[in-house]
């Protein structure tokens, strides 16, 4: 390739953000030193709001995170910062029958009862990539284990899939974090339960989530999976176009199945339909007449904007490396803030972030993106 490649200093710039400001500065400020965990928010000041109520979900991403940034080579205090989460959510979230419940207080009481699906499948896959990085921990593969085993007895839908707690039961998002967590389990424990769910949930994905004539996913379903009744059948979302376009390209490589690299393909093009060309960043929303309802950017969509451009970018289609390119420079944007490792969330219509603190669930999201720009580059 000829003249300047399109990731050009792109992933050297988001690794020393990521390394020198972001992972020491959500461990130093970030984890609650004084009763565990990690707390919700850090204010563009870099401080935590008192008392913020926590989510299931905010410990196992952080959880994650620092054993992601482990395994990757930081040289930080990664063990401690991961043990820190999944030590806490396994302390004051797991009830009795080994699932995880949604919500505590800053002094971890918990507050809401409820165990969403979702929350069950960052569970796992907190404790899927805590355990690759400390093989020791045989506790948390043990724990794992249980949970499943639960979801399959509470959980399975006579018609595929899982059911989620709450009125939004036949819903699409808990199922594509359920498969990025078995395909994380997959890697540690190759031919065997996570394989088989992993290859029922893609299946899923296939014939029913994804429109049979327009190749869009929808969100929302009945119980039967057909779209939901009224406005929410009709919502699409570009971030989970991309989101699930990735998984679909993974799932695809392991099984060398060229049909799901295609669906994944039609997917990251449909997700490019939710693309701003003002602010060059996905919206939050659209219907499946591809008109946007909710115009708001958030951050999360694009970092799955470079991962799936970048996945079929190596699966063959090199032109989406130079849209990778334009998904990361738009995601760069979120991260110039007053104090270096912090972001900001809502790219609104007018150009403007909305100004409040930074959500450490981003963080997750934000990792993976600056691996896969990382990676992208280490193969030229």
């Amino acid at each position: 390739m000829t003249g300047k490649h399109p990731m050009h200093d792109l992933p050297h710039r988001f690794q020393r953000w990521l390394t020198e400001s972001a992972l020491p500065l959500w461990w130093e400020h970030g984890a609650d030193h004084e009763h565990g965990g990690y707390h919700e928010l850090l204010g563009l000041d870099g401080i935590a709001p008192p008392d913020t109520d926590r989510r299931a979900r905010v410990q196992s991403r952080q959880s994650y995170t620092y054993a992601v940034a482990g395994a990757c080579g930081w040289n930080g205090p990664w063990r401690q910062a991961a043990q820190h989460g999944i030590d806490y959510l396994i302390r004051h979230y797991r009830q009795s029958d080994g699932e995880f419940c949604t919500l505590v207080s800053a002094r971890g009481e918990v507050l809401d009862r409820s165990c969403l699906l979702y929350d069950q499948a960052f569970a796992l896959l907190a404790m899927a990539a805590v355990f690759q990085v400390l093989p020791q921990r045989t506790d948390l593969r043990d724990a794992a284990h249980a949970l499943f085993d639960r979801i399959l007895e509470k959980r399975r839908h006579g018609k595929g899939g899982f059911v989620e707690t709450g009125a939004n039961r036949f819903y699409v998002n808990p199922h594509m974090h359920l498969l990025e967590a078995l395909l994380a389990w997959r890697d540690n424990e190759p031919g065997t339960v996570w394989d088989a769910y992993a290859d029922h949930i893609v299946e899923l994905c296939r014939t029913k989530f994804i429109d049979a004539k327009g190749g869009f996913l929808r969100e929302h379903f009945d119980e039967n999976w057909l779209p939901a009744p009224g406005d929410r059948g009709h919502v699409v979302e570009p971030g989970h176009q991309f989101e699930w376009s990735w998984l679909l390209a993974r799932w695809a490589k392991l099984r060398a199945d060229g049909d799901a690299l295609a669906a994944a393909r039609r997917l990251f093009d449909h997700g490019l339909r939710g693309v701003d060309p003002g602010r060059d960043a996905a919206v939050h929303a659209m219907n499946d007449r591809f008109e946007v309802t909710q115009p708001s950017a958030r951050l999360w969509a694009q970092t799955e904007r470079i991962k799936s451009a970048l996945i079929l970018a190596e699966a063959g289609d090199e032109r989406l490396t130079a849209e990778a390119a334009r998904a990361a420079k738009c995601l760069w944007r979120y991260l110039e803030t007053p104090l270096a490792g912090l972001w900001r969330d809502k790219f609104e219509p007018d150009g403007s972030f909305v100004e409040e603190p930074a959500p450490a669930s981003s963080f997750y999201h934000i990792i993976l993106s600056i691996n896969a720009l990382n990676r992208a580059v280490e193969a030229l």
